[in-house]
Parts: C-alpha cells; sequence; structure tokens
C-alpha cells in the first residue's frame, strides 16, 4: 500500500514519525513522508526506506500554524502544499501527524477522498495551555485551547481511524466521545531495541560523572517537566549525598529560570546543564547514571501519556525517580521499576533520592525489573504490532 503521512515540521528528526514509517515499510508497505523544508535546499530523500518529500516553508508560515484555528491562512497555504503531495505521489491513504496541519490535509483530500488516519501524538489542546506565549498578550486573547479542542473532536469524527499514545489518553477520549471509541488504536511511544543494542559509548562521559552519584534528566526542560523540584532537592541531598549531581541533558526557552535558581540556591557544583546533546550520546549519560528522573508536572497532558524518556532509562536497568502523573505513576508502580514522588515536592522528592541511594540493592532491583519490562513487553518492534495489523487490513 502506499501510505502518505504528513508532518508539517522539519524530519529529520521526529522518534515517533521514523519508527513508524520505517516498521511499516519494512512490512511491505510504501512510504512516502510529507514535511516542510525552512532551508532553499529542498531535497527530496530516502531514509531508512522512507520516501521523503520536502516542502518549501518559512518562519512567517511557521508563526502563523499557532494560529491555524483562528484564521484560515495556514490551513490555506499548507493544503495547496498537502494537494500538490496526493498528486505527485498517488497515495492510497492518508496519515496525519497530530491536528495542527489536520484541516489542511481533510480539505486538501476532498477530491481524492482517500482514508484518513489521524494520529494524535499528545493531548494537543491541554499541551497548549501550558505555553508561555498563551499566558500573555497577543497569544492569550489570539489562541484559544478551547477551538482546538473542538476541531480535534471534529477530525476525529472525520477520521476513519484514530492512533493515540497511551491507555490513559484512550480511556479520556472515549469518555468525551462514546460513538466513535471502535475508530481508536494505541500505539504507544516506545523505543527501538536498536537503542539499547546497537550503540556506541562516549568513555569521556563515563569519566566525567565516574566519582558523583548521578540523578539524569533527559529531553524537554520546560518548566512543567518539573525540573524545579529536583533543583530545590539539591540542598539538602548535598548534605546527605556529598558527591550528589544532578545532570539535565536537554533545553528550552525556560532554562534561564532554572539556571537562576541553581545560582540563588548556590549549588552550581551540584547540578550541570548539558544543553541539547545528539541523541548518540543519550546511551552514554544514561550508562554513567545511578538514578533517572521524570519529574513531572500534573495536568491533563501529562496524566494521560508516557514521557519516552523513561524507556530509554529503564532499558539500561536504571531505576526511575517519577512524579504522581497518573500514567507514569500507574506504569513504573505496576512494573517495579522505581519509586513515585508528588509532583512539586521537593521534600518527598529528596526523601526518596536518599532511599535509592542508600539501598543499592533497591535501585538494582527496580533498574532490572524496568530492563526486563522493555525487554520482553514494552519495545517498539512489540508495540508496533497493532499499527501494522491495522494497515494490513485496511480496505482502499
Amino acid at each position: 500500500m502506499r501510505i502518505g503521512m504528513v508532518l508539517d515540521a522539519s524530519f529529520p528528526p521526529d522518534p515517533r514519525v521514523e519508527n513508524e514509517a520505517v516498521s511499516l515499510v519494512q512490512n511491505g508497505h510504501d512510504v512516502f513522508l510529507f514535511c516542510l523544508s525552512y532551508s532553499k535546499e529542498q531535497k527530496n530523500e530516502l531514509i531508512n526506506g522512507i520516501n521523503v518529500k520536502r516542502y518549501s516553508s518559512n518562519k512567517f508560515e511557521y508563526k502563523l500554524s499557532a494560529l491555524a484555528y483562528t484564521i484560515p491562512i495556514y490551513t490555506f497555504l499548507m493544503q495547496q502544499k498537502v494537494r500538490k503531495f496526493i498528486k505527485e505521489t498517488k497515495v492510497q491513504v492518508l496519515h496525519i501527524h497530530d491536528i495542527r496541519v489536520a484541516e489542511a490535509v481533510f480539505k486538501a483530500n476532498k477530491q481524492t477522498t482517500l482514508p484518513i488516519v489521524l494520529d494524535l501524538h499528545d493531548n494537543l489542546p491541554e499541551v497548549m495551555k501550558l505555553y508561555p506565549h498563551l499566558q500573555k498578550f497577543p497569544g492569550k486573547y489570539l489562541i484559544s485551547p478551547k477551538k482546538w479542542k473542538n476541531k480535534e473532536e471534529e477530525f476525529i469524527f472525520k477520521a476513519d481511524k484514530v492512533i493515540t499514545v497511551s491507555p490513559e489518553f484512550i480511556k479520556t477520549l472515549k469518555t468525551r466521545l462514546p460513538s466513535q471509541k471502535s475508530k481508536f488504536v494505541l500505539v504507544p511511544n516506545t523505543i527501538r531495541t536498536s537503542f539499547y543494542k546497537n550503540f556506541t559509548i562516549d568513555k569521556s562521559i563515563l569519566v566525567k560523572y565516574k566519582k558523583h552519584f548521578v540523578l539524569l534528566y533527559l529531553g524537554d526542560t520546560h518548566l512543567r517537566r518539573g525540573l524545579q523540584t529536583a533543583i530545590a532537592a539539591i540542598p539538602k541531598l548535598r548534605k546527605e549525598i556529598p558527591n550528589i549531581k544532578l545532570v539535565i541533558v536537554g533545553k528550552n526557552t525556560t532554562d534561564s529560570i532554572l539556571k537562576q535558581e541553581v545560582k540563588d540556591l548556590k549549588i552550581e557544583k551540584f547540578v550541570d546543564f548539558e544543553g541539547w546533546k545528539d541523541v548518540t550520546l543519550f546511551q552514554s549519560y544514561i550508562k554513567a547514571s545511578d538514578v533517572c528522573i521524570s519529574p513531572l508536572h500534573r495536568n491533563l497532558q501529562h496524566d494521560v501519556a508516557y514521557a519516552n524518556k523513561i524507556f530509554q532509562y529503564m532499558s539500561f536497568a536504571k531505576p526511575l525517580l517519577v512524579s504522581n502523573a497518573i500514567a507514569q505513576k500507574k506504569l513504573v508502580t505496576k512494573k517495579h521499576s522505581g519509586l513515585v514522588h508528588n509532583e512539586k515536592d521537593s521534600v518527598d522528592f529528596s526523601l526518596k533520592v536518599i532511599q535509592l541511594y542508600k539501598d543499592k540493592g533497591l535501585r538494582e532491583k527496580l533498574g532490572k525489573n524496568g530492563e526486563d519490562f522493555i525487554k520482553n513487553e514494552f519495545s517498539w518492534e512489540i508495540t508496533s504490532q497493532k499499527l501494522l495489523n491495522f494497515y494490513n487490513n485496511l480496505q482502499v
């Protein structure tokens, strides 16, 4: 089958899009990926079997995407590109990656009437409520998460199938839209076995942290990810664990707030801001760590979605310390792969870190449980079967 995936962003990187596309290619399908290029070179290329088709875009168009459901300019511009993509590739089904570009795809498909799969990467209307630019003028008045939520429901009704990322998200959608419950397919964000089998270690990272008790955080560092909780815990932890080191690998525009808090607490030598690193270094940072953290704040998005980092941590048999955001709390508790702290509670966070520090046997046991879970139940090669089964049985 000729599958047309639509992503209104540059590619690579996008692990979820790549994982899905590669699996479909390996299963005998032809995958054509619509994506955007922000450079003058719009080179089409074959990446891991994916036919990547790039269409020109620019910063102005990118900014308009935030207003996709306020004013129709972005949708109009994108639907012209998507219509061209459909004509050029002669795809038999359209697979939309998230709702921002969804209306453009539905409009572009009016003449071809191809089956449409809607892939919800996140509970986007809820995530939007946390964006800094929506907390102040003019975004607060121009962009309505409620309108995006209504659009999300409209697209679910229009789509032939809807892919979601966690059981908790499916449960939420079924409660909101009970008449659509037969459409939902669970395809969680998990990691490929190659992440923990085929990698190269950067020995300099292991040497750098050899003498430290390392708390590791990987990924987006936006304030809603909870790193302020970990930072606030360090003054207490340094007294109990003199060689403690909080290592933060990732970045966000809110990093200046985190760095100022570290400075105000005078704990600079106990916290390393490594910035964003190439994913090929993630394994080395995980290997160098003792406890891996995901201190998410609780909200309607975090309660229903897993952060991919926790699976990366587990695959290397590292014990987890996660907040009580529902989805990750339920998973970590059920699989006995880590401890859970109350969100935004630095005292509780500290107590759990100290418990893990003092009990190496517990760390090893929790880490082994997580490793077994990933290797036996939750690698991408296992969890992607529902995606493959759906496409293998799709009638076009």
